[in-house]
């Protein structure tokens, strides 16, 4: 690791001589972000990107029972911080990440204090505090003002029967002014802002931690948000999916009681000047607490034959498929064949109620032995309630027999009790060295970092809705590289065989289909971020398509560098990604055909040969038509590349002999 800093012990207070106030500033290491606080009767803070006002003077405090946190402070001290670091990261989309800010830090005389942080992609900043006793805090106000009523992409809440935070963090986003959005709801987080110029700002936080996450909703000022939190639970009773979850009935008046002494998330504005930065952002990775794992040898990301998304409608076999051994010894034979690394047992391997209790029909010894004998591993599903109820039993048992991971599902919430859930199933799996895929799940905010067994997280409105629903997925698709996946990994399950144009989708619950082309499918293995990598359709399908699957089963899930090569929110995304020598692209569309260009500019010197899948000529009507070539391309080159309605564009670039 390189590290070096400058730091200045120095004020940089302004004093107004009439009323007192003070002003600190910080800038970014370019210069082009300047973040502002004031202190007066209370604290704002405001940002700027090259004299563009980004953030107009914001509101930040936090109530506790005794005490409101940024009333009438008084600071005692400022520090200035000139920041330079690298980080080597685990599991990520590069090996190597460049941390380097100026950072703020003010303390104040009731025992907190107040750090910002200005990147040259975005600003940061999180309560301090250092007080003997634990604290109630009953609300944060984290406001977010804006100078001009701008346009905002924001996914709704669901709306759910009892309690507003209880959701799935699956929406799609609607695309609206800020005044537009409809009172008293609540958004969830990342939220993206247009700015004028082409430039936006996302809303997110990291480093959530023994807290509530933090939703978004509009204030009664119009075009502004604001910060709302969950409280704590006070009542809950079993209900959902097969009782799989607690629903809260009913919440105390605060949102956390938590440590005195203590650092806590961080508030955060990325910024971008055009869309495609947003494709390659380090933010909330940065922000998240280091690793508290020791040992990482062990932690092995990679893909996964998956059984629900498919319904188990395997075909040309001897046997009853469905779920039983026979049938995930066939997973296993199949995932072996292609070189993919696990397979998955979704629900009903054991009783919804308690995880210790497999069914009849799955004999799990039998089934991780072969699965061993094949070098393929096996992770389980289960729901977030039996697991949480028998945590210690279930996961030293299912370690002990050579279980890999288990997929957690249905959390469906964020306040501080499940967010606790999160942390302490990662550190116990962490001891049994078991990995984790929380489905059902809030968005990241840097878990993976500090946990690494920690793979993927869903919090998207994945491929598994294309099993009941009709919407817009190309968009969708073309979307969430820009927004979600700002937060971190995304357990979109993309891999579909079965691929249709926009007349001939039907949402089909055993026999489901993809939106727009097989190409499409294909470049999300490479544009999402996923660690941990779903097969979503069934091995059958897949070796009817042994081209298709041989591409997808030599893409890998963590890399060594990213480019974003192009971009426009909704519209279409392009991505480089290199692991070791081998580099691959992505790219797709939303429902418009489009011609983009890409600039092999960075390649290294030399020959190299480029596997390319792309749009057939009748992939606009027939989604599973594509043409596969290998051409030679070298550094600098141009290629002008096709996409058709809801298409793609796939290469793999390898060094030539």
């Amino acid at each position: 690791m390189i590290r070096y800093s400058l730091i200045a012990v120095f004020s940089t207070l302004i004093f107004s001589l009439s009323t007192g106030q003070e002003n600190h500033q910080i800038k970014s290491p370019n210069g082009k972000i300047t973040l502002s606080v004031t202190v007066d009767e209370f604290i704002e803070w405001s940002v700027t990107h090259e004299e563009q006002i980004v953030l107009a003077p914001s509101q930040i405090a936090m109530q506790l029972a005794a005490q409101v946190l940024g009333d009438n402070a008084k600071v005692i001290s400022a520090e200035i911080e000139n920041h330079k670091e690298k980080i080597p990261t685990i599991n990520y989309k590069k090996s190597v990440i460049n941390d380097h800010y100026q950072g703020l830090t003010l303390l104040f005389d009731d025992d907190f204090g107040l750090q910002f942080r200005a990147y040259d992609d975005g600003t940061a900043y999180r309560f301090v505090t250092t007080m003997k006793d634990s604290v109630e805090v009953r609300r944060e106000i984290a406001n977010f003002s804006f100078n001009e009523d701008y346009q905002a992409y924001i996914p709704y809440a669901n709306d759910p029967s009892e309690d507003i935070y209880q959701i799935s963090f699956e929406n799609r986003y609607e695309h609206l002014s800020l005044s537009a959005i409809k009172a008293d709801t609540l958004a969830f987080a990342p939220v993206l802002i247009e700015l004028p110029q082409g430039k936006k700002v996302a809303i997110t936080e990291a480093d959530l931690e023994d807290y509530p996450g933090m939703f978004l909703k509009r204030t009664a000022q119009g075009h502004n948000l604001m910060a709302d939190f969950a409280r704590v639970p006070t009542m809950e009773k079993k209900g959902g999916h097969n009782d799989l979850q607690m629903l809260v009935t009913a919440r105390a008046n605060y949102i956390a009681k938590t440590a005195g002494e203590r650092v806590f998330p961080w508030r955060v504005l990325i910024i971008s000047e055009e869309d495609k930065a947003l494709l390659n952002n380090d933010m909330v990775y940065k922000l998240a607490a280091p690793s508290r794992i020791g040992d990482v040898s062990w932690i092995a990301p990679g893909k996964v034959a998956w059984d629900w998304w498919n319904d188990w409608n395997i075909s040309d076999v001897e046997f009853r498929a469905g779920i039983n051994t026979e049938t995930y010894k066939y997973y296993i034979d199949f995932a072996a064949d292609f070189g993919i690394e696990n397979i998955l047992l979704d629900e009903g391997w054991a009783l919804s109620e308690d995880i210790m209790q497999i069914v009849p029909d799955i004999d799990l010894e039998a089934i991780v032995i072969y699965a061993s004998s094949k070098d393929v591993g096996v992770w389980l599903w289960g729901g977030w309630l039996p697991l949480s109820k028998k945590m210690d039993e279930a996961l030293a048992t299912y370690a002990a027999m050579g279980i890999k991971g288990f997929k957690v599902d249905f959390m469906n919430r964020d306040d501080q009790d499940m967010v606790n859930f999160y942390y302490r199933l990662a550190a116990k799996a962490a001891e049994h060295q078991l990995m984790l895929d929380f489905h059902g799940s809030y968005k990241p905010t840097g878990l993976q970092r500090t946990y690494p067994n920690v793979m993927n997280f869903e919090g998207v409105y994945g491929l598994e809705n294309a099993k009941w629903a009709n919407p817009d997925f190309p968009k969708y698709d073309a979307t969430i590289p820009f927004i979600r996946m700002l937060a971190g990994p995304m357990d979109y399950t993309p891999g579909a065989m079965v691929n249709a144009n926009k007349d001939n989708f039907r949402p089909i619950h055993s026999s489901p289909m993809s939106q727009g082309t097989r190409v499409h499918q294909l470049a999300m293995y490479i544009l999402y971020e996923a660690p941990f990598s779903m097969l979503a359709d069934n091995p059958t399908n897949y070796k009817k398509e042994k081209e298709s699957t041989e591409f997808i089963a030599a893409i890998p899930t963590v890399f060594d560098a990213t480019v974003a090569l192009n971009g426009e929110v909704g519209k279409y995304a392009t991505i480089a990604r290199r692991k070791d020598d081998v580099w691959y692209i992505g790219a797709l569309t939303n429902w418009d055909e489009r011609t983009l260009d890409i600039n092999f500019s960075f390649l290294s010197e030399g020959n190299w040969k480029a596997e390319i899948f792309k749009d057939g000529i009748n992939a606009d009507r027939q989604g599973s038509d594509y043409d596969r070539e290998v051409v030679t391309v070298q550094s600098g080159d141009k290629m002008s590349i096709k996409m058709a309605k809801g298409g793609g564009w796939a290469a793999r670039i390898y060094k030539a002999d």
